[in-house]
């Protein structure tokens, strides 16, 4: 669906994609001085998330590569106006307030009407269990603050089912073949006499 959204949203949704963070309230609020490209991560700083806490996500390649592009696409624009911008996601230079006309079209051509901005968050958390992240730190980077939460979002699909039902059974058939001996353990006595 990427390629059937304008531009600047384009990359705004690929960053929710992989972030699964909120659109309106944590991405389009980013600036550049959010992104640290040598350190390697996008930030959120305390206070300005639903809960209150900061956020960090490491940059993975696809990350890093959607925000190098955008700053480079805004340095340019910077040179080109002679403005600083300070937006790290924008319209020709001004923060981007509204997307929905946008969205709806989007999702009309690709065949898939009534999807919402939100459910890039419950994609963020299937890839992120789908990628064997550990649940902990699957919920730091998304920003979910309990399990209950986390698992509404962390919804399992008949592939992720399939999948895991392979592995079950490589397990089981590992376990046929190898002969299990049972090797009695001593008991060691404390020493009252």
């Amino acid at each position: 669906m990427r390629w059937r959204l304008p531009a600047p949203l384009a990359t705004v949704f690929e960053v929710a994609y992989i972030t699964g963070w909120r659109l309106k309230s944590e991405i389009l609020t980013r600036q550049r001085g959010h992104v640290d490209l040598k350190a390697g991560w996008l930030r959120l700083e305390p206070g300005e998330t639903k809960n209150g806490e900061g956020r960090m996500f490491p940059l993975t390649p696809r990350l890093r590569a959607v925000l190098e592009s955008q700053l480079t696409a805004t340095r340019a624009l910077e040179t080109a106006t002679g403005e600083v911008i300070p937006w790290l996601f924008h319209r020709a230079g001004q923060p981007i307030r509204s997307f929905r006309r946008a969205w709806l079209t989007a999702c009309k051509k690709a065949g898939i009407a009534g999807r919402i901005p939100h459910d890039f968050r419950r994609t963020a958390v299937r890839n992120l269990e789908r990628a064997g992240v550990p649940r902990s730190a699957a919920m730091k980077m998304v920003g979910h603050k309990t399990e209950s939460i986390y698992r509404r979002y962390a919804i399992a699909e008949e592939a992720m089912l399939r999948e895991a039902a392979a592995k079950l059974a490589a397990l089981h058939d590992a376990d046929a073949v190898t002969d299990r001996v049972v090797v009695p353990m001593r008991c060691r006595r404390t020493g009252a006499s």
